[in-house]
């Protein structure tokens, strides 16, 4: 499994952390996500997915888990550019403040399964 880093580094207590829910992981590629803000965000967020450097067919069959950029709308630029390339939504890690730390420290919450929750979604459109 790759770990697609999009956010604040990963530690060492939280690559522990996502390992003990997914197994291993072979590696983590942190991709730079700094977007200028006069220019479309669109076109940015294709170039630091091409930045990722998979081909085709690895897009469609390597394990990936997706530590997403913070800012909501280029998450979701990122998740329609992954979608896009992949043909189904990634798993996606979720952070959580660890209450009290200072300075301010995050911990793994949970692994998310987009494909899941989308698929069981569009199951409710027919009620």
């Amino acid at each position: 499994m790759i770990l697609l880093n999009f956010s604040h580094p990963i530690t060492p207590p939280q690559l522990q952390a996502v390992e003990g829910l997914v197994g291993p992981v072979d590696r983590v590629q942190d991709v730079e996500t700094h977007l200028e803000h006069g220019q479309p965000f669109a076109t940015q967020v294709k170039a630091l997915v091409d930045s990722v450097g998979l081909s085709p067919t690895e897009w469609q069959t390597t394990p990936l888990l997706v530590n997403l950029p913070s800012l909501s709308v280029i998450a979701a630029l990122v998740l329609a550019e992954l979608h896009g390339r992949m043909g189904h939504f990634p798993a996606v890690l979720r952070l959580r403040p660890v209450p009290g730390s200072t300075p301010p420290q995050f911990e793994v919450a949970e692994v998310l399964n987009l494909q899941a929750v989308r698929d069981a979604a569009r199951a409710g459109r027919s009620a």
